[in-house]
């Protein structure tokens, strides 16, 4: 396995609103353009980027934490990321910040470019 991607991302909006539309299936599909359904529950099953992306919620605490087990499509059978999401209010918005680990070294770089073009600057620009 590779380095993990640690990004930290700050935001316009409550880390409620952060969380929620993250976790929403169309606020998904309108910042990454491509379908996605989003389970609310711990155990849930998972799909995003047009099915690229599938996995199950590990944890979730609203408003605060998301933990997933996440893989893409095209990584050798059984390899699963762990992909961390905290939320937390800073000033009157949101430090998002995002521990990704467990990525096959081979899909690192397009994860880590990834998240910055589908979802960072898509959601920068949803909460302005």
């Amino acid at each position: 396995m590779c380095n993990p991607v640690h990004h930290e991302v700050d935001l316009h909006a409550t880390p409620k609103k952060v969380y929620d539309a993250y976790l929403d299936n169309r606020t998904q599909a309108r910042i990454t353009g491509m379908p996605a359904r989003m389970s609310h529950r711990e155990g849930g099953y998972f799909t995003a980027g047009g099915d690229y992306i599938t996995g199950y919620n590990v944890e979730l605490v609203p408003g605060r934490r998301i933990v997933q087990a996440w893989r893409g499509s095209d990584w050798p059978a059984g390899a699963y990321s762990i992909l961390r999401l905290d939320f937390k209010a800073r000033g009157k918005g949101t430090r998002l910040t995002v521990d990704h680990v467990g990525i096959p070294e081979k899909y690192r770089s397009g994860v880590e470019s990834g998240w910055f073009e589908y979802y960072w600057e898509p959601l920068q620009k949803l909460f302005r």
